[in-house]
């Protein structure tokens, strides 16, 4: 039996493979990593994938001479890098190596297959978000009368922002707008992630703000790429203010701008659209303020006419009430001094009358009287009490008081007064006898 040297078969492999391998093949795979080294080289990881699941992987490269003309091609002709998590489709020389084992050398890429790839990626996006029933819910959002609260996403020193910002503030109406940044990185592998978490923080203060706006400036389409994604699409979708973009790409549409309530081109663009809102809300107003006057001015010029036409009539039929009561007024003057003379007349015969009755009757009543109070001035002479101790009779008080009167019951020690006509007796209880009724 043979023995081979680890070095003998690779070369084996090597020989075996170059004579039975075709010169070059079209291959389908995901980048699933890319570096470039510093000589300008490309190494790349190519992968298939099966749901989220690797099913193959292999190594592969891109000579610097041949990566730095064929990555300027694709990108001019795609608006897009090669980047990890890009689907292309390569010619490349399978090679075998004794130390580095199988890789794949790329020779060309076909560029229309990733338009391609992009166009069904994007066309299945956007079948999800109207699967899922969200792709309209922004649209179906009303925009605010006056949208001056406004809550930004974007980079503080991107270009786009500094436009908006200083057109918003010089807008020649001096309208006043609360914008208020919400930083976010808006390109590169980290900007769809990154723009999420500042709609997040908007929307923990969503009562603060009429609007979003989502704002970029200028760049290469391949920055775009963000902007096509599901998760940020989703967001956008279904975020509970009007979402306007003005991503910066006039010839490019993003699945953000389709689902967003109003696409502008630009950010300047959305700063007047902004200031056109306020100044059709304005328009509204002093039209309906026009409105106003113009319909008060002829309510006004109505009821002045109104009010002549009555003054007069109130005055005609004024002097005619008052000559008419005027009239009324002196018969009853006339009839109330013949009534008063008349009333007085009958009162003075009965005053007479009663005069003459009372002239009659007083002598008799007054000696009437007189034998009354002769009366009652024996029987008080007679109940007088010195005439009643001269009679016999004496009183008698206990402790001070009339017997009589005295509440508290009698007991012995108590103190007895008797006065007699001519003396007053004091004694003491010694013995109390009920005496039976």
């Amino acid at each position: 039996m043979k023995h081979y040297s680890l070095y003998e078969l690779n070369q084996e492999i090597s020989a075996v493979l170059e004579d039975h391998m075709e010169p070059s093949y079209w291959v389908i795979a995901e980048i699933g990593q890319l570096q470039v080294n510093q000589k300008g080289h490309c190494y790349l990881d190519l992968v298939e994938k099966e749901g989220e699941m690797i099913k193959a992987k292999m190594r592969g490269t891109i000579w610097s001479y041949t990566y730095r003309n064929l990555s300027a091609w694709f990108e001019k002709m795609t608006q897009q890098t090669l980047r990890p998590g890009l689907k292309i489709l390569f010619n490349a020389v399978v090679q075998y190596h004794e130390v580095y084992g199988i890789s794949l050398n790329i020779r060309d890429i076909d560029a229309n297959f990733t338009l391609g790839e992009r166009a069904v990626r994007k066309a299945e996006i956007i079948e999800k978000l109207k699967e899922d029933g969200i792709f309209e819910m922004n649209k179906g959002l009303p925009l605010p009368l006056v949208p001056q609260r406004v809550a930004i996403i974007s980079s503080p020193t991107a270009a786009g922002f500094g436009d908006f910002m200083d057109q918003l503030a010089k807008n020649e109406y001096h309208y006043h707008f609360h914008a208020e940044l919400f930083q976010a990185t808006m390109q590169g592998q980290e900007a769809e992630a990154s723009i999420i978490a500042a709609m997040h923080d908007a929307f923990s203060r969503i009562d603060e703000f009429d609007i979003l706006v989502i704002i970029r400036g200028g760049g290469a389409s391949v920055d775009l790429d963000c902007f096509d994604g599901y998760e940020l699409s989703s967001h956008v979708a279904q975020f509970l203010l009007p979402v306007i973009t003005g991503i910066g790409h006039e010839r490019d549409e993003t699945i953000c701008d389709l689902v967003a309530h109003t696409k502008m081109k630009t950010p300047t663009a959305v700063s007047e659209f902004l200031i056109s809102g306020m100044r059709n809300y304005e328009e509204k107003i002093n039209g309906l303020l026009d409105v106003m006057y113009y319909s008060a001015s002829a309510r006004l010029n109505e009821q002045t006419l109104f009010l002549e036409r009555t003054s007069g009539k109130i005055q005609k039929a004024y002097h005619k009430t008052s000559v008419r009561h005027e009239k009324k007024l002196e018969q009853l003057i006339h009839s109330l001094k013949f009534q008063s003379i008349r009333l007085l007349n009958e009162k003075q015969d009965d005053l007479d009358e009663k005069g003459e009755k009372l002239k009659k009757s007083t002598p008799r009543l007054i000696e009437s009287h007189k034998d009354k109070l002769l009366n009652f001035e024996k029987y008080f002479r007679v109940v007088e009490p010195d005439n009643l101790l001269k009679r016999g009779f004496t009183i008698t008080r206990i402790n001070g008081q009339v017997l009589k009167k005295y509440a508290n019951p009698l007991k012995s020690g108590d103190k007895l007064e008797t006065i007699a006509e001519k003396v007053i007796i004091t004694s003491e209880v010694n013995q109390i006898e009920e005496k039976n009724r």
